[in-house]
């Protein structure tokens, strides 16, 4: 086969390959609604250790627990009492509503066999708490179940 018709093949397989404008629309589209759900969880999760800990969360607490300013914290705090995940009030403390406590109780318990999962495997206890963060995000229902499973056997 002459080398300017490889050339062409290999150009061709290549855009068969890649992804039509709208499924590459659609990749984006879904990558940013899976990072506000992992924000959301993240305020949620947050909040209710705040609570717990504290007695309140306020915005000051969160903005420095998560490391962001206190406008992304507002910012975030109305999208979230828009989806009915929280209620605020100026000045005041941060509550969650019953499915905001619901969320934050799920996410706990994911955040948890993630990481008691990975300690079983001999992560340290540090590491397995940074790694965990970000994998109980997007761990899928049949592997989280199937963690669930191996550490009940131990």
């Amino acid at each position: 086969m002459p080398r300017a018709t490889r050339k062409q093949s290999a150009a061709a397989r290549d855009r068969e390959a890649r992804p039509s404008v709208q499924q590459h629309a659609e990749i984006f589209r879904r990558s940013r609604r899976d990072r506000a759900v992992e924000i959301t969880q993240d305020y949620v999760e947050t909040i209710a250790d705040l609570s717990a800990s504290l007695g309140e969360a306020r915005v000051v607490d969160l903005a420095r627990r998560l490391g962001v300013t206190h406008v992304t914290v507002n910012r975030t705090l109305a999208r979230l009492q828009q989806a009915g995940y929280v209620s605020t009030k100026p000045y005041r403390a941060i509550f969650l509503t019953d499915a905001g406590h619901k969320l934050a109780g799920e996410c706990k318990q994911r955040h948890e066999t993630v990481a008691a999962f990975l300690r079983s495997l001999g992560i340290s206890e540090k590491v397995a708490e940074m790694d965990a963060e970000g994998i109980e995000h997007h761990v899928s229902p049949e592997t989280l179940a199937a963690f669930e499973r191996l550490l009940k056997k131990r």
